[in-house]
């Protein structure tokens, strides 16, 4: 049996609350769960405690019999200092597109023009 450790949706429509479950893999998003190891919500301040709240042994021993994490869960896991940060590489998701690039083309233009001009007053 393929073993997530996932979040599970609850809460009404525009405030989310989640399940930290060991599910099957093969279970609904919402569906049938082995185990419920947590909770997280999300509209809590970024540094509230209660925000994400986990029961740290049962994640290990899930773990430990093999269970995978999706990514949201691993980085809470990090967080917490259970497992070692994994490095992540999406350089394209990173770059800026061409309207944005062109505006900071077009202020450092303007911010190298502006710095010469007050070289040339100072200067005088």
């Amino acid at each position: 049996m393929a073993l997530k450790i996932r979040l599970a949706r609850g809460g009404s429509k525009k405030r989310p609350h989640y399940a930290i479950v060991v599910a099957d893999s093969r279970m609904p998003r919402d569906g049938r769960f082995i185990e419920k190891v947590g909770t997280y919500n999300p509209l809590l301040a970024k540094d509230d405690e209660r925000r994400v709240n986990m029961d740290v042994e049962r994640v290990q021993h899930w773990i430990g019999q093999g269970a995978q994490t999706t990514d949201r869960v691993s980085r809470f896991l990090e967080a917490a200092g259970v497992v070692e940060k994994k490095t992540r590489n999406n350089p394209d998701k990173a770059k800026p597109g061409k309207a944005a690039t062109d505006r900071a083309e077009a202020k450092a233009a303007k911010v190298a023009a502006a710095s010469e001009t007050t070289e040339e007053a100072a200067a005088e």
